[in-house]
């Protein structure tokens, strides 16, 4: 209930703020970015004469017809007389009404070019171009913090503030009016020199997202490194810049006769610890950036194995799923042959297989190279069990995923037997992680497609694992096998990180972990995370996943046995044999043993603890930087 103003002997202005402030009827509710912004609109605030009632110890005025126009957005407080009051009783409770529609897309329209942190325990709106919030980008726009004018329009302050300027400028830019969905997200670096670096990639690259991300948490991994040696800020920025860069058109005929067109890409970041080696990736998301991240990282892992290669990345925006086995998909595999063969070769570039690749793939894709290029040698990296090769290649990455959890836990006087994973994904690599889970006693009880989690508590056996690729095999959803398994559910839209493990493989794709999932997998009881696919988790994730605690093994350290594998079967000794299980297996653990503990050395020279969450991460990116640069600079300028 409001105090009458008379007898309180408040002359100061602040004094009527409080009371404003107090009175105030509107209330911005952000329940989370990208949802609707609704209004508590309490009684009164939809009779037309409220908005000309005047404010306590303020002038009276006639409202002029922008006034009246803005006043669903004012907030005012009436001198309410005891009947006045008395009626108010009777009034309804507070009600939610939407924001008018022209409010609504204002604030859409800024929001794609803002994002939601935390600053001092209050989540707030930044700005995605200067990164600051405040009387500019305030999160109530109602002007409730800390705004004088409590009758400026919330709209009117929101046009002029340098926000909304930047916005409209940069849509005025773009003639093919390019939305960003997501802003990229700059993390605080200690030092100056190491920020120079991701300013200079944010200015020749500004719009690739996923690039970015990869390049900020390598140089935040290298700060310490950076700052022993100035030196290696030239050759960061070099190394940022890839070798060659190749797109191209890929046209093919489908089964009904129509043309098609496709775009191929093909990274080499670069050479200079060796030809390159790098994935192929048929999806729809596939772009530059989504490209130039994984020859980047594909880089690093490279340097990081005991064998020591250069680094690439490529693949399509083609779909492989529904399309014909020996038409389409054949018919797109020699169309890409044809203009990548030229810069592929044993001693330039070979690809292997990644996402959407697979043996039928790679076949297609060899032999028009081979008939493209006349010779055989220099077969591609993948499973090629009826014409040469290593049959274990597709097991090797998932295998090798679960043998550096084993180390890890190891050093801890810790084993996997018993203890509960959460797998995300259903491709070759979940399925190896799996297995191999199983023969070290674990109980892996979920795998995920794009439309959801299976989540078995009784956990998979081998019998399920086989039922699991025939599933898949048929692409059917997964929500079939909790048909045949009454102790097993599906969940539609939602992912595995809420389920209680204490180990957690994300084997899908990147960006699959955002800082929600981050905080459900904290709560589920999880304490290590093995990065399956590459970058899973966004930077929000890592944040909150390092300030828990949360022991994380990176991709580019825990997923080497996809490099090993496809060494060994280029070697010429392997050639001309098969590799026993037992053999390859025992090669594959201890090239496994030799990336962490190279890892590790590398963080112990920076100062980085064992225990720390940082430490496999941080250390992983120096040893591979380092190599790297060591090349770099023995090379010249090249």
């Amino acid at each position: 209930m409001l105090l009458p103003v008379g007898g309180l002997g408040m002359n100061t202005s602040m004094d009527d703020m409080n009371l404003i402030q107090q009175a105030q009827r509107h209330h911005l509710v952000v329940r989370e970015l990208g949802e609707e912004i609704d209004l508590e609109i309490g009684h009164g605030d939809d009779d037309p004469s409220f908005a000309s009632t005047p404010i306590i110890g303020g002038p009276v005025r006639e409202p002029s017809a922008e006034d009246h126009d803005e006043s669903k957005h004012v907030v005012l407080v009436s001198q309410l007389s005891n009947d006045d009051q008395d009626m108010s009783k009777t009034q309804p409770a507070k009600r939610k009404k939407k924001v008018v529609k022209r409010w609504r897309e204002e604030w859409a329209d800024t929001y794609k070019w803002a994002y939601v942190d935390v600053k001092d325990g209050t989540a707030r709106i930044f700005c995605s171009v200067c990164k600051e919030y405040g009387r500019k980008h305030r999160r109530n726009p109602y002007g409730n913090e800390g705004s004088r004018n409590m009758q400026m329009s919330a709209l009117e302050e929101h046009n002029n503030s340098l926000l909304h300027k930047e916005a409209l400028r940069l849509q005025m830019a773009s003639k093919d009016k390019i939305i960003v969905d997501k802003p990229i997200y700059v993390k605080a670096l200690m030092s100056k020199t190491a920020g120079s670096i991701i300013e200079a990639a944010l200015k020749r690259d500004p719009n690739e997202v996923e690039f970015i991300q990869a390049v900020q948490e390598a140089v935040h991994a290298l700060e310490r490194v950076i700052a022993k040696n100035s030196h290696y800020v030239n050759i960061m920025e070099r190394l940022l810049e890839p070798e060659r860069m190749v797109l191209f058109r890929v046209p093919w005929v489908d089964d009904r006769g129509e043309t098609h067109v496709n775009r191929g890409f093909r990274v080499q970041f670069n050479q200079a610890l060796g030809p390159c080696r790098g994935g192929l990736r048929f999806h729809p998301s596939m772009n530059l950036s989504i490209t130039k991240f994984l020859g980047f990282e594909q880089t690093l892992k490279n340097a990081l194995s005991p064998y020591k290669l250069g680094g690439a990345a490529g693949g399509s925006d083609f779909d492989p799923k529904g399309k014909s086995d020996n038409e389409q998909i054949m018919r797109f595999c020699q169309s890409f042959m044809n203009e990548i063969y030229r810069y592929l070769g044993p001693d330039k570039d070979l690809p292997s297989e990644e996402m959407g690749v697979g043996t039928r793939e790679m076949g297609y894709l060899f032999g028009q190279y081979r008939r493209l290029a006349g010779h055989f040698e220099g077969s591609f990296t993948g499973p090629r069990i009826f014409w040469s090769g290593s049959s274990l290649r597709t097991e090797a990455t998932g295998y090798g995923l679960v043998f550096f959890a084993q180390l890890i836990l190891a050093d801890m006087n810790k084993e996997l037997k018993g203890l509960r994973c959460a797998v995300s994904g259903s491709g070759k690599i979940a399925m190896h992680v799996l297995e191999k889970l199983i023969a070290y006693g674990a109980l892996p009880i979920t795998v995920s497609d794009s439309k959801g989690y299976l989540v078995d508590e009784d956990g998979f056996d081998y019998m399920k694992i086989s039922f699991l690729r025939d599933i898949k095999a048929q692409q059917r959803s997964l929500r079939d096998y909790s048909k045949t398994y009454a102790r097993s559910k599906y969940y539609d839209e939602a992912k595995p990180w809420n389920e209680r493990c204490d180990v957690a493989f994300p084997c899908a794709y990147h960006n699959e972990i955002d800082q929600a999932d981050a905080i459900n997998l904290i709560s589920s009881g999880c304490r290590i995370l093995i990065e399956g696919s590459n970058m899973p988790c966004t930077p929000e994730a890592v944040d909150v996943l390092r300030k828990a605690n949360i022991l994380i093994a990176p991709a580019m350290a825990a997923g080497a046995g996809g490099v090993v594998a496809g060494e060994l079967e280029l070697n010429h000794a392997c050639n001309l044999m098969h590799w026993s299980p037992e053999d390859f297996e025992s090669k594959l653990q201890e090239a496994m043993k030799q990336t962490y503990q190279r890892a590790l050395k590398a963080a112990a020279d920076f100062g980085y603890q064992k225990e720390s969450p940082e430490a496999l991460v941080h250390g992983a990116v120096i040893s591979a930087f380092l190599s790297v640069a060591q090349a770099m600079t023995d090379q010249g300028c090249v």
